[in-house]
């Protein structure tokens, strides 16, 4: 059942559309990223819904009521901050209970209800009985675990995740968002959150949106997006540098590199082509090049290659006996490693 709808939503500042006629629906319990570089309008949309930032067009529906007369605080719905924005007067407990309280009073019975409420969420975010500590004595992850119990105190119906772990360093964001994922399941809590980093929310997400430009440019599961990229933008907003124009015809591409196999079913005419760099194989014979550099990666080795014709390739090998540094190596292309992207 969906949860939330956005229908044409747009928001315009001046003459330039931050976000431009965008078509959402997120349904319950669904785990939603939104995607997309410094100034796609994601952040923008996640004020929409949130009711921060009012529409010049379309219409913004949580559990199918319009929310366009709702003011912020009626609307059900949590938001987190990138810089979690905790109080620093007020000690952990007193920063989970603020959620509580705006919800009603915090005299007699009611105190009891949130301390024992204040208590349960600590223990759920993995931090029991940390309900006095002062905020300046909590690390970057703890922070974020508080600002988390708090967006969770009053039930929202929707959570909304604004870079929830920008600011920490990428083991600790690693580990976290797994944490997230699996809380969030349990819970059944739907979520709607915008980053930057594709590997944050394809970990975290059951679908992933990418936005260009306040538009969306794809929308799919991480799989999909991942495979099969609707665009040259989303191939390097994943971070795929191997794209270049195409003629298909035949089952082959016609490239700068030579003639590449395509997947079976691709469209033809003038397209743009994907090679993933885990397609791009040593051969005995095929495109010859230089190597240019190596980058150990843990698992493999990247490198970047210099063909004797075409822009730069990049490409993947296994630790043992990867080329060195001036070096001069043949690549074959597998089909299977290959997507047909519209033109540019």
């Amino acid at each position: 059942m969906t949860l939330l709808e956005l229908a044409g939503v747009s928001v315009r500042f001046g003459e330039r559309a931050v976000v431009d006629a965008v078509d959402l629906e997120v349904a319950e319990q669904e785990i939603v990223c939104v995607l997309g570089p410094s100034g796609s309008g994601k952040s923008t949309l996640l004020r929409v819904v949130a009711g921060l930032q009012p529409v010049s067009a379309g219409r913004v529906l949580l559990g199918g009521a319009d929310q366009a007369r709702v003011p912020v605080h009626r609307r059900g719905v949590g938001l987190m901050f990138q810089d979690h924005q905790l109080f620093p007067h007020r000690d952990v407990g007193g920063n989970v209970a603020f959620g509580l309280r705006m919800r009603g009073s915090a005299r007699g019975s009611a105190r009891a209800a949130y301390a024992s409420r204040v208590a349960e969420l600590l223990e759920l975010v993995g931090l029991p009985g940390a309900e006095g500590r002062p905020v300046a004595s909590l690390s970057g992850g703890e922070q974020q675990r508080v600002a988390l119990a708090r967006a969770l105190a009053p039930s929202p119906r929707l959570l909304m995740l604004d870079e929830p772990l920008g600011q920490l360093d990428r083991g600790l964001r690693e580990r976290l968002v797994v944490e997230l994922r699996e809380l969030f399941s349990r819970l059944g809590t739907t979520v709607l959150a915008v980053t930057h980093d594709q590997g944050e929310a394809f970990a975290l997400a059951d679908r992933v949106v990418v936005m260009r430009e306040g538009r969306i440019a794809q929308a799919g599961t991480p799989l999909e997006v991942w495979q099969r990229p609707a665009s040259e933008f989303v191939a390097r907003f994943l971070g795929f540098e191997n794209v270049i124009p195409a003629v298909v015809a035949g089952g082959a591409a016609v490239t700068a590199w030579g003639k590449v196999q395509v997947p079976a079913g691709s469209p033809e005419g003038e397209q743009s082509l994907l090679i993933r760099p885990a397609g791009v194989v040593p051969a005995a014979a095929g495109l010859r090049c230089e190597v240019l550099s190596r980058t150990f990666r843990g698992t493999h080795v990247a490198l970047r290659l210099r063909p004797e014709a075409g822009p730069e390739l990049e490409a993947e090998c296994g630790l043992a006996g990867a080329p060195g540094v001036g070096e001069r190596v043949a690549v074959a292309f597998s089909p299977a490693e290959v997507v047909v992207l519209p033109a540019a």
